[in-house]
């Protein structure tokens, strides 16, 4: 039989999330978001998410190092006309945990 640890997917660890002040294009890859964390920080440290956002703060993408190699997630955000971008975002790492597939 099966330990109750065996049957549990893996998940990613982060152990520290850094926000970014500047937005990024959305159009950018894992390179160019990977370029943006090491021109500030000198290089991306393993089991760190680095979190970005776009001009008009309804799109976020995160940066994961794992300790092996780098994930890039987006996500569209409902942002409620007329709010502050800070009250819109919310971020709250436990949502940001959460997974969803991806969509074309």
């Amino acid at each position: 039989m099966c330990s109750m640890a065996a049957r549990l997917a893996p998940m990613i660890r982060i152990d520290a999330l850094w926000i970014s002040t500047e937005p990024l294009d959305m159009r950018a890859g894992t390179e160019t978001a990977l370029a943006r964390v090491v021109a500030v920080f000198g290089a991306a440290r393993p089991h760190h998410a680095y979190l970005f956002a776009n001009r008009m703060a309804n799109r976020l993408k995160v940066l994961v190092h794992d300790g092996i190699g780098v994930w890039l997630a987006l996500q569209r955000r409902k942002v409620p006309d007329g709010s502050a971008t800070a009250k819109a975002l919310n971020l709250q790492p436990q949502a940001l945990a959460s997974t969803r597939p991806l969509r074309r």
